[in-house]
């Protein structure tokens, strides 16, 4: 496959285009961060590109590049996002309209954009979005703006498989949970500022609310990922694949 992953500079991005390259795919790296892309590229001698997830110019211009270098896309992992913490009342709307924007309208822009050149194409293609698990249970501390934006992706995936099926492109999202990432990082220092404590706290506390008793990693998200673009997942489409190691028990 040629398959196109936004945000794979780093995180969960990254450890699936090394997942993909590893089973033979052809992977195109890209991100917001242009030099965070091109590193990862570099390690698996691809291409790497710059993508702004909220800029359709952005997008058509990367998809381009891709299929100049590489032939027809037929995969498209649409993973780029952000997050941030605050407790409900205090929810900025610019940090809203943020998560939104590359969340959601990100995933809705490069679905349009995939699902487009796979049309024109003739191709059987493949979509991956990557939601969370706080996109199909809400009860999220402090990420409220960040829940609605990936119950956005939940819905929205299944607006595409439903749609997109006649056309032979299939639609399916995961829903990662406590992946040990930057972005939960970020997330563990956020959280214990809120709750007063410790961030050995915290991470007790995502590990205690993990039945598997442990964080997850991004290998564990990709591995899930390389199945939901393969053959052997031909009749599934329109899903929510929970990768989770059963927290919130969705």
């Amino acid at each position: 496959m040629n398959v196109l992953i936004t945000g794979a500079g780093a995180g969960i991005g990254a450890a699936i285009a090394r997942e993909l390259a590893g089973r033979g795919d052809r992977v195109i790296v890209t991100d917001i961060d242009e030099d965070a892309a091109r590193v990862v590229a570099d390690e698996l001698d691809t291409l790497g590109l710059r993508l702004d997830v909220t800029d359709p110019e952005s997008l058509a211009a990367a998809a381009e590049a891709a299929e100049r270098a590489f032939g027809p896309l037929t995969g498209w992992v649409s993973n780029a996002g952000v997050s941030s913490m605050y407790p409900f009342t205090e929810i900025p709307q610019e940090e809203w309209d943020r998560n939104m924007d590359i969340n959601a309208k990100g995933v809705f822009l490069s679905g349009q954009e995939a699902a487009r050149r796979f049309q024109s194409s003739d191709i059987d293609g493949v979509i991956v979005n990557v939601a969370s698990m706080a996109g199909k249970a809400g009860a999220a501390p402090f990420l409220a703006h960040y829940v609605a934006s990936k119950f956005a992706v939940v819905g929205l995936t299944q607006a595409m498989a439903a749609e997109l099926a006649p056309a032979g492109i299939r639609v399916n999202s995961v829903c990662p949970g406590y992946v040990v990432t930057g972005m939960q990082e970020r997330e563990l220092a956020w959280e214990a500022h809120l709750r007063g404590v410790g961030v050995d706290e915290v991470k007790r506390l995502y590990i205690a609310d993990t039945p598997m008793g442990r964080l997850e990693t991004p290998e564990d998200v990709a591995s899930v990922v390389a199945f939901l673009l393969s053959d052997a997942a031909g009749f599934i489409t329109g899903e929510a694949i929970s990768v989770n190691g059963g927290a919130f028990m969705d």
